[in-house]
């Protein structure tokens, strides 16, 4: 039997790589004559870059940048060779995100995406054909502006001087300059792994929306709602795109808009993008068996998740599809879903989770071909 591995991350206890090689050696101990593949996946969210270098054979580089307040950060970004050729892999939590600063100092009127621009910048150096930016887990609220800035792009305020960093200053934003764009930015596609379809501004906007939990005051949500909606204007005026309401423009503060305006990117579903960039349907012609799976198993799963678009994905194959998971809160009809508290208890599944799920993938293959899983 032919069997594709295919699970998320297991959050806090095994990432999306160490899930996969988990599974696969508890099945091979069970099965040893199954022809068993392991693809790590990601929901376009944290662990995507893990998961995207393991899946594809990549490299990871680092690149010291600027964090969202201006502190030097050491970040990653990953190196790739999937369908469409060499693919950069950029996490902008891992530049402009807020993990990177105490709560004491968030402030989305200073927070500047410009870190995550220079990673971009970094990665174009390899001559990528794409680069996919993952943009979950923001501090700022800039509308992309210090990534414009960071590639090139002037910002210019009425002084004819480039406008400072932050949400804040947008509202000096007098007229955008694109003519020094990097080359290589011009040259590559872009790709953004978005999950929300919130517009920049209003009340479904990034401002009212994310502000709040990256340090806005009330107040300050109504300054920084204004200060997208200027650039929304001048990016209307000066380039000819209406960004306003742009469904996913409100993601990671904005910068969902900013990436469409500034490098023509494209906006899409993190997983689907991931399952395109590892090459998954290719992957799924070649199994008999696929085996997903993550940390909690719930409703949530079934929406937009990595076990919602394989199993998706292998039903359209016509590949039969199975559960392993840590919790389970939910389970559908037609798919067998196994899970570690079930079966060894919450104490074992948190603490000896790698060996648990080597034991539990081992007990599902020695059980084939039924595959019954719990009530």
């Amino acid at each position: 039997m032919r069997v594709l591995i295919a699970p998320d991350k297991f959050r806090g206890t095994l990432t999306a790589a160490q899930a996969a090689h988990a599974m696969a050696s508890g099945w091979r101990r069970a099965r040893p004559g199954d022809a068993v593949a392991e693809v790590p996946m990601a929901d376009g969210g944290e662990g995507t870059l893990d998961a995207m270098v393991e899946a594809l054979g990549g490299v990871r580089r680092r690149a010291s940048v600027p964090g969202p307040l201006g502190d030097p950060v050491e970040a990653e970004y990953g190196i790739v060779t999937g369908p469409s050729g060499v693919t950069a892999v950029v996490e902008m939590a891992r530049a402009s995100g807020l993990a990177l600063i105490g709560e004491s100092r968030r402030d989305p009127k200073r927070a500047s995406t410009g870190g995550t621009g220079e990673l971009i910048r970094a990665a174009l150096a390899h001559g990528p054909a794409e680069v996919i930016v993952c943009i979950g887990g923001s501090a700022t609220n800039d509308g992309g502006a210090g990534l414009a800035q960071a590639l090139g792009v002037r910002l210019l305020s009425s002084a004819g001087g480039e406008i400072g960093p932050g949400g804040a200053s947008l509202l000096d934003l007098e007229r955008i300059d694109v003519s020094g764009l990097d080359p290589a930015a011009t040259r590559t596609r872009f790709l953004v792994a978005c999950d929300v379809d919130n517009p920049l501004t209003g009340p479904r906007g990034a401002s009212v929306v994310f502000g709040p939990q990256k340090g806005a005051t009330a107040d300050d949500v109504l300054l920084l709602d204004r200060a997208l909606g200027h650039l929304a204007a001048v990016i209307f005026r000066d380039l000819g795109l209406d960004v306003r309401d742009l469904a996913g423009g409100g993601a990671a503060g904005g910068l969902g808009a900013g990436m469409v305006a500034f490098l023509g990117a494209h906006l899409r579903p993190g997983v689907e993008l991931v399952m395109d960039a590892v090459g998954l349907e290719g992957r799924l012609a070649a199994a008999d068996l696929v085996v997903t799976g993550e940390g909690s198993f719930d409703r949530q799963s079934l929406h937009g998740k990595v076990a919602d678009g394989v199993l998706g994905a292998a039903h359209a194959s016509g590949v039969r599809g199975i559960v392993l998971c840590g919790r389970v809160e939910v389970r559908p009809p037609d798919v067998p879903v196994f899970d570690l508290i079930g079966r060894f208890g919450e104490d074992r599944a948190m603490t000896d989770a790698r060996r648990a799920l080597e034991d539990l993938a081992e007990e599902v293959a020695a059980g084939l071909p039924g595959l019954s899983s719990g009530p």
